[in-house]
């Protein structure tokens, strides 16, 4: 059974605000309101991301909040997308996808960008 809470706590000495303006989560980069007590949370349901414990903290983010991409249900370009394979389709168009691949590392975005164009 997978655990679900929507909760974050700093590291110590840390302020919650200093973490969450270096790091956003994927609901409040793309106002999807779907987070807990979101302004759209009731009709279209929160988010897997937004409560999906498991992976908290992972990128910096609460729950699944910047691995977005990995977690079946979320939103991708105005609709609520299923299976892994069908989201990376998706996932790898995103803007947010991108930023966080690059604040972590993982790809440096400006190379991304001219391809793009």
């Amino acid at each position: 059974m997978i655990k679900v809470e929507y909760e974050y706590k700093p590291d110590v000495g840390q302020k919650e605000e200093d973490v969450m303006a270096k790091k956003s989560n994927c609901w409040e980069f793309m106002k999807c309101g779907r987070e807990p007590r979101g302004r759209n949370a009731k009709e279209l349901g929160v988010c897997p991301a937004a409560i999906y414990s498991s992976v908290d903290g992972l990128n910096g983010g609460i729950n699944g909040g910047r691995i977005c991409w990995a977690i079946v249900g979320t939103y991708s370009f105005g609709r609520i997308t299923g299976s892994f394979t069908h989201r990376k389709f998706y996932c790898h168009d995103c803007e947010f996808h991108r930023k966080v691949l690059s604040e972590e590392g993982i790809i440096e975005l400006e190379p991304l960008r001219s391809c793009i164009r």
